[in-house]
């Protein structure tokens, strides 16, 4: 059985007068989607901005591989191997879809005594990563981002994580604005990462995406964890009516 690769214990955020966390834990197994879900301002995206480094909790214990761990920064969550695929794709458009691969991580190759980008490098992996997670289309690597598309630019994204080894994903609306061809190439993703032992969180709006690629669902409402639950445990419309409050609660004997 697949251990806990993520434990997140009493995390607390308050905003001002804005309670956005209250008292949440949650965990997250090895070779696991988790599907976190929930209405706008339910603590989706604060609870995983601050897993991933983006903003620190006002109190709770994280845990990653068993070891109680500090995440004060991205650069820490990066340092532990987790990884942050945002809707916008968080990427630089100024500068080449390259570049963006391996932003704050350029490989560098020496040139006398001077150390300088390994351009030749970073070409070759970017063609064979993006034909990894699915693009066909002949993409330059020194192409701009702004000359790509939507899903191509989240294809990037991906190919970033994939390629410096995340053992979680975290995937923030990563479907969204994106067509369904588009769409269904991210969920391919999480089940290959997956089947390459890795982990994903995936926040969504779209819960018919979510019963496609998760195996476990934890909904929360109003900054409180109210359902934790297996897939096959549950339903679309069981799971919608926990996310409005038509159904207060939703645990799995799976999970307790």
């Amino acid at each position: 059985m697949a251990g806990e690769l993520v434990r997140m214990e009493h995390i607390t955020k308050t905003y001002g007068r804005v309670q956005a966390l209250q008292d949440v834990t949650v965990t997250v197994n090895e070779r696991e989607i988790l599907g976190l879900v929930g209405d706008n301002g339910a603590g989706k995206s604060t609870l995983v901005k601050i897993l991933s480094g983006a903003t620190r909790a006002d109190s709770g214990t994280i845990y990653f591989k068993g070891n109680r761990v500090k995440i004060e920064n991205t650069g820490d969550a990066i340092t532990l191997g987790i990884e942050t695929i945002y809707q916008d794709s968080a990427l630089v458009t100024q500068l080449s879809v390259a570049r963006n691969l391996f932003l704050g991580r350029e490989p560098t190759r020496r040139i006398g005594l001077t150390d300088v980008l390994d351009k030749g490098y970073m070409k070759s992996q970017t063609r064979s990563l993006l034909k990894r997670v699915g693009i066909t289309k002949d993409i330059d690597p020194d192409a701009p981002i702004t000359a790509l598309s939507g899903g191509e630019r989240q294809s990037i994204a991906i190919a970033r994580a994939m390629f410096f080894e995340a053992d979680l994903i975290i995937m923030d609306e990563p479907t969204n604005n994106l067509g369904v061809e588009e769409s269904q190439g991210v969920l391919r993703f999480m089940r290959a990462a997956r089947e390459e032992g890795r982990s994903s969180i995936f926040i969504t709006h779209n819960i018919y995406h979510v019963f496609q690629a998760v195996d476990r669902i934890v909904v929360l409402r109003r900054g409180k964890m109210v359902a934790d639950v297996m897939r096959d445990d549950t339903t679309i419309e069981e799971t919608e009516k926990v996310i409005t409050g038509l159904v207060d609660t939703r645990y799995s004997a799976a999970v307790q």
